[in-house]
């Protein structure tokens, strides 16, 4: 999510957080929901940017008449065999039934309820999100904040998923709201889930307002405020031209009813009235007649004092130009102390959660405005007032620290274990003016109760207990012993492999020593060591000349469906170094996945150098985190020259792209994959200079004949030159000679990717042919990524199924781990690397160990040199040790069945 799903995993019970009534509501960075209960508990998963342990994949329809069988395709070993899929899928139809879902409304209890508002997450690890707030009641739950629009569709896929049908949602927003979820449907699947409701046009009216009530019911009543930044242009005054709805901030004001004196029976009793139901509406303020007078009893007459409603404000001033429209909002007067309205309502401010950067709220002008309202309670929610140096996603951090004490050559320190404060906020910069203002730094699930009123204030018990890489790497070794032998094992594989590469002239061929896989038999030598039988493989040119700058592949997710607690959805960025990066596929939480990785500045530095980003198919787990990829590349760029950043996807992705970038400036170019096939990037990049040759229909898969693997038979849009020129200059500036699509049996419009890099020369004065890396995508096995993974120098492949589950990859076109390999073999592949693994294995899928001759397991955040191929198999022996206890994944009372859209 911005995300409420991108920062934080599982967090609190879903029942205990979603479950009843629904509200969204979408600003610029503020953003709330609420949805109606059910009856299975559930956890917080798009809220948190990892869930639960696992999402199981829903059963087959046994009998289904929608399985075929593609043509015959060359398997490992010589000779054919057919391929089942299911072609219902392939072409878009599940035969699933999409009905109305009606929001449920359910009785509500001013007087008796539980409420309190809780930091969900603060993004401070990585920087990749602000908080998001939960207001919660006993029967609503609202969702503020999942900074800007980039959260939202993490968020409604995982309530999509709940249940048999899912949750339906109210979402409230700015005025383009109903356009981006109109856009949005084209990968929700539950489309009529969404209730939308945009507020804010009535700002253009010539009698603006400055506040909007959203909602108004027994228990909150919830107003918006709305902040528009104020540019100075060159005659000195206010300039709001082109200003996006994005660029509008909100203030949210939560006010809770008053809390009515208590009864005194004495006076009831005094004026006639008898004990029963005239007690109890006396109670909820209204008047009746007294039982033994002619008149009216009042509930003043029977109640002590009133006590007022306990009120929250959530603040967002992201910038300084909006300080000046936050300070002078009319409808905020009545909340300051020191105001005359304040003094005749009432009203107080008892909590106040800022969500702007230190540079904004650390200001003179922004301390001396929380100074109005008095003794408020304030929670600095900014993630630059403080950057954590302890990561909030536990679960991942555990498992990649993990990984990285056995393995640091794969998977190197992760970035949030050094985080240093930003720049306009050192260390010693404890502000006195904001403790004078009673203001704390946020932390992960802190509270602030408001009902019961005994209650009321800070509660800090939620808060997760810290711990360090070396509180990890203790535990590892106080658990498995033997694990401490394992760093120096690995270590001689990549020690010998740099011997053996040394040893042969430049230029001359080569043989590489491969390590046979765990469990064969062996040959003990003089020493007692074990001898293991050699398997001779040649190494590739390009992968024996390599250094270690030329091409680094990091695994940003490497699960399926849905973000867990181990391993996010599918991400693949391609580091060029000096060349820039691609991006393969962009699946939620991807942004702070690059954080984790190379640290808050390097990951920037990443976003900056991006050349491209590929996106293989419309399902949201590949690329619900794109728009925050390239909204931050725009803010990033911004003032710099540069151009915009090219995405290639299918179709239907760019009109959610374009619904987006009226919130906020994506600054991207669109190319269809369809215009990305062979044929027709071949016969461009063979066009002259002037660029007047055009290719044909002819040279696509839509060609009479031609078989087409993603059963999409719709032709591609006309080919944008502009948008190829870019291609072009893309694959000159990353040193690719080229880059294109390629149609897979999945869903409509389903791609794999093949990216070539030109050829150099060597020290020898050889020419060196560049490297090959192929990328499925989603799909089953298939001849045409066969025929497009000639031998490639890296095979990355779905395996979302273990071998025993066949039948189910065939309703869902996926693979099972072995049709993966004998992809790769048949085609032959250098190495193999599988991903996209099922949810229901989060750890370490079950895979046969004869099958890992020359392939390999991605993990999360996994970094995996050219320069690093040979050894890549020998080390999935060594890194099981960390999993000896948990290869059979026990299935857990929270694992609920994964949304049938993936």
């Amino acid at each position: 999510m911005p995300q409420v799903a991108a920062p934080l995993r599982r967090l609190l019970p879903l029942s205990q957080t979603l479950a009843p009534a629904p509200l969204l509501h979408l600003s610029r960075r503020l953003f709330a929901f609420s949805s109606p209960s059910f009856g299975r508990p559930s956890s917080l998963l798009a809220l948190a940017y990892r869930g639960q342990p696992g999402r199981r994949h829903p059963q087959p329809r046994r009998g289904s008449s929608t399985l075929r069988k593609a043509p015959k395709e060359e398997m490992a070993g010589g000779g054919s065999k057919e391929v089942a899929f299911n072609r219902k899928r392939a072409e878009g139809n599940d035969g699933r039934q999409r009905g109305s879902m009606e929001l449920k409304t359910r009785k509500l209890n001013p007087v008796n309820t539980t409420c309190y508002v809780q930091i969900l997450g603060t993004g401070m690890d990585t920087q990749d999100t602000s908080p998001s707030i939960l207001l919660f009641f006993d029967k609503q739950r609202f969702i503020f904040n999942a900074e800007t629009a980039g959260g939202l569709p993490g968020l409604v896929l995982t309530l999509a998923g709940i249940g048999d049908e899912g949750m339906s949602v109210n979402i409230w927003g700015p005025s383009d709201l109903d356009f981006l979820a109109g856009a949005m449907k084209s990968f929700i699947p539950n489309r009529a889930m969404l209730h939308t409701h945009s507020f804010g046009a009535e700002r253009n009216a010539s009698q603006p307002k400055d506040s909007v009530i959203i909602l108004d019911d027994e228990v909150v009543r919830i107003s918006a405020m709305f902040v528009k930044p104020r540019y100075h242009n060159g005659a000195g005054s206010f300039n709001d031209i082109d200003l996006k709805p994005g660029d509008t901030a909100i203030v949210y004001a939560c006010e809770l009813p008053e809390i009515k004196g208590k009864f005194d029976p004495a006076k009831a009793a005094a004026l006639g009235l008898k004990p029963g139901p005239k007690y109890r509406e006396l109670q909820l303020g209204n008047s009746v007649q007294s039982d033994q007078f002619d008149e009216m009893v009042h509930p003043s007459d029977v109640l002590g004092p009133s006590i007022p409603g306990p009120t929250v404000l959530l603040v967002d001033c992201p910038t300084q130009y909006h300080t000046a429209e936050l300070f002078s909002l009319q409808s905020l007067s009545c909340f300051y102390e020191d105001s005359l309205d304040q003094r005749e309502s009432g009203k107080k401010v008892n909590c106040i959660i800022h969500l702007g950067p230190s540079s904004v709220t650390k200001a003179v002008d922004y301390q001396n405005w929380m100074k109005r309202f008095g003794g408020t309670q304030h929670i600095m929610a900014g993630h630059e007032i403080k950057n954590m140096e302890i990561p909030i996603l536990k679960g991942s951090a555990r498992i990649s620290s993990r990984l990285n004490f056995v393995c640091p050559q794969l998977f190197p320190s992760s970035g949030f274990w050094s985080v240093k404060p930003a720049n306009d906020v050192m260390e010693n910069d404890k502000s006195t003016s904001s403790e004078a203002c009673g203001s704390v730094s946020a932390q992960n699930l802190l509270k602030f109760h408001l009902r019961p009123y005994a209650q009321l204030g800070l509660d800090s018990a939620s808060i997760p207990s810290l711990f360090t890489y070396k509180d990890i790497v203790e535990e590892l070794v106080s658990e498995i012993p033997e694990v401490r032998e394992v760093p120096e094992q690995v270590r001689k594989f990549w020690q010998n492999n740099a011997n053996i590469k040394n040893i042969p002239p430049a230029g001359s061929r080569m043989l590489m020593v491969e390590e046979p896989w765990i469990g064969q038999k062996s040959d003990k030598l003089d020493d007692g060591s074990q001898k293991h039988p050699r398997d001779n493989q040649e190494i590739p040119s390009c992968v024996e000349d390599a250094t270690r700058e030329d091409m680094e592949i990091t695994f940003l997710g490497t699960g399926s469906s849905q973000p867990s607690k181990y391993r996010n959805v599918s991400s693949i960025y391609i580091n060029l170094f000096a060349q820039g990066g691609i991006l393969l596929d962009c699946g939620e939480g991807t942004l702070g996945q690059l954080k984790r990785r190379f640290g808050v500045n390097g990951a920037d530095e990443a976003v900056k150098s991006l050349r491209c980003i590929w996106i293989s198919h419309i399902h949201a787990d590949h690329h619900t985190g794109l728009a925050r990829v390239l909204a931050l590349r725009s803010k990033l760029l911004r003032g710099m020259p540069h151009k915009p950043l090219l995405v290639i996807g299918p179709r239907p992705l760019e009109r959610f792209l374009n619904a987006y970038s009226t919130l906020e400036d994506l600054d991207m170019q669109f190319l269809d994959c369809r215009n990305t096939l062979k044929p027709s990037v071949d016969a461009f990049l063979s066009e002259n200079v002037t660029g007047s040759a055009t290719p044909q229909l002819e040279n696509t898969m839509f060609a009479p004949g031609s078989r087409m693997e993603n059963y999409n038979r719709k032709p591609a849009s006309p080919r944008d030159t502009t948008a190829f020129a870019n291609f072009k200059e893309v694959l000159q500036e990353s040193g690719l000679e080229i880059l294109y699509s390629v149609p897979v049996v999945h869903c409509p419009q389903a791609f794999g990717v093949v990216l070539r890099a030109s050829e150099k020369v060597n020290s020898a004065g050889k020419a060196i042919p560049g490297w090959k890396v192929v990328y499925s995508g989603d799909t089953r096995p298939c001849p045409a990524l066969i025929d497009a993974s000639r031998d490639a120098t890296v095979l990355i492949h779905e395996a979302t199924f273990e071998d025993s589950m066949k039948d189910e990859a065939i309703a869902r076109n996926h693979s099972t781990t072995k049709e993966a390999i004998e992809v790769g073999t048949s085609a032959g592949a250098y190495r193999i690397i599988l991903t996209h693994f099922s949810q229901r294995y989060p750890k370490i899928p079950v895979i046969e160990e004869v099958d890992m001759e020359k392939t390999c397991i991605a993990f999360d955040l996994m970094s995996v040199n050219l320069a690093d191929l040979p050894v890549l198999p020998k080390v999935l022996p060594h890194l099981k040790v960390l999993f000896k206890d948990e290869l059979v994944v026990e299935e857990a009372d929270e694992m609920q069945e994964a949304a049938a859209v993936y």
